[in-house]
């Protein structure tokens, strides 16, 4: 797509955009560039005053009001009626809610994570179950109505594109392998041709390599995006898309009895819990088995079959290396009994080099393991648009694509990632994902493994979750 010539998506009503962080901060830019949107139709309501220079440099209105589940109607019913687009990029402000809200206004919504109320992820009084990404999802996708004003779930980078990047790289191992590679045309189609290619594990693979400037400080959670975010869910259970193909169940391990079944969680934090994965820059790494919605979605919707015993389903999972100081800040939280530290950093403008490696990594088929994805420089991400860094941009640029197809498709209902086309979705994302890549590789998760102690590893089947958990 020639960004330069690309004519901006007409869009007469008003956006209001809830929380202003990072990822708000760096889609505005976007926003303008591909929208024909004037300052005066966006308002922004958010908990605090971070990044109102930003607003402040684009004219657009700035209130500092933290919602709740007493306030948000009260609030949000001057800013949202037919027509508007509400984008949800805040942390403790519930998704469900504003979807429903949308819903009964007639305007369309998008967010980048399913988010509780605020103590929603750490409540005690909810079972880890309750708690879970895959509980939000059912609730959410509850909500669906046919014709009703569309809710574009999670739509970022993970969640978000990577369940398109997931269906470019079927095709291309379909091809590689001398099969068909004509796009399949329903769901169904999509399951088949992952389960004659044999794909037994999909891995939402991410290695950050940002590093800023001053290091991280005692005391301190230094992350490339949302601190509030990623500790929220690094402190939920991990979850993870459970495949047909394994032969039992973790020993922490538990389904959750509703719902489509596509997933299980694990009676541990998703940030205490780290797997094997690979890619083309990193190679071999330990990554954390972090919560993410594309994980359940992903499994969910290549599944032939219903419920805990399908006829295929891959196991999906994110495995995620994130920056060396938010590596760092994890491993002085954990110490911490997972009590945030005192402050906190989001590095933009502070970061000196890095590239922020994100891609699907595809496994068990005829070549091994293929990984396919984004390496998007700091500086590239710096020249293509203003407030973005590299793991910045890259969910901006998902968030701006899912705007863009809900406009032009206004009534489809509450929707997942995998349900948009993905064709289109990555020709929107692509021009900000610097170099992308596909890369074969021989790595299995028992490849090269040390022998130093007895493991618990089962030999015949490399592919099994077992294999690739870190214990």
């Amino acid at each position: 797509m020639n960004l330069s010539a690309h004519t901006p998506i007409p869009f007469p009503g008003r956006l209001t955009i809830v929380g202003w962080g990072a990822i708000a901060q760096g889609v505005l830019p976007l926003l303008f560039r591909h929208f024909a949107l004037r300052p005066e139709q966006v308002a922004i309501v958010t908990a605090d005053a971070e990044g109102i220079r930003e607003a402040r440099d684009y004219g657009v209105s700035h209130t500092i009001l933290p919602l709740d589940r007493d306030n948000f109607r009260q609030v949000l019913a001057p800013l949202v009626g037919p027509g508007d687009f509400l984008l949800n990029l805040a942390v403790n402000v519930a998704s469900v809610a504003l979807i429903e809200f949308c819903r009964e206004r007639g305007a369309l919504y998008l967010d980048a994570c399913i988010e509780p109320w605020a103590g929603g992820y750490t409540d005690p009084l909810l079972s880890p179950s309750q708690r879970s990404n895959y509980a939000l999802r059912e609730q959410a996708k509850a909500l669906h109505r046919p014709g009703a004003p569309t809710a574009v779930l999670t739509h970022g980078a993970n969640p978000g594109w990577v369940s398109h990047f997931v269906k470019q790289a079927l095709l291309d191992i379909a091809r590689d392998c001398g099969l068909d590679a004509t796009p399949p045309a329903d769901r169904a189609g999509w399951a088949r041709l992952a389960q004659s290619l044999g794909v037994r594990v999909i891995h939402i693979a991410e290695r950050d390599w940002q590093v800023a400037e001053p290091r991280k400080r005692p005391g301190e959670f230094v992350n490339t995006w949302s601190v509030d975010g990623f500790v929220g869910e690094g402190c939920q259970p991990a979850e993870l898309g459970w495949g047909s193909h394994e032969k039992a169940l973790p020993p922490d391990g538990h389904r959750h009895g509703f719902g489509c079944e596509a997933a299980i969680w694990l009676e541990r934090p998703g940030a205490a819990t780290r797997v094997r994965s690979w890619t083309p820059l990193a190679g071999p790494m330990h990554g954390f088995l972090i919560t993410h919605g594309e994980a359940i979605s992903i499994a969910d919707y290549l599944t032939i079959g219903t419920g805990t015993t399908p006829t295929y389903r891959p196991t999906v999972h994110y495995a995620y290396h994130p920056c060396d100081d938010a590596v760092l800040s994890l491993h002085e939280l954990a110490g911490r009994e997972w009590h945030l530290q005192e402050n906190k950093r989001i590095v933009r403008d502070e970061i000196l080099a890095g590239v922020d490696e994100l891609g699907v990594l595809l496994m068990g088929h005829p070549k091994g393991a293929y990984w396919f994805g984004s390496r998007l420089s700091h500086a590239e991400a710096k020249r293509l648009a203003p407030y973005n860094s590299a793991t910045v941009l890259q969910v901006t640029a998902g968030v701006m694509a899912g705007m863009a197809w809900a406009i032009e498709n206004p009534a489809m209902g509450v929707v997942d990632p995998d349900e948009l086309p993905f064709a289109e979705m990555i020709e929107w994302c692509r021009p900000y994902l610097g170099e992308v890549v596909g890369v074969y590789s021989d790595w299995t998760p028992l490849k090269d493994r040390a022998g130093f102690f007895p493991q618990d590893v089962d030999v015949d089947d490399p592919w099994q979750f077992k294999n690739f958990r870190v214990s």
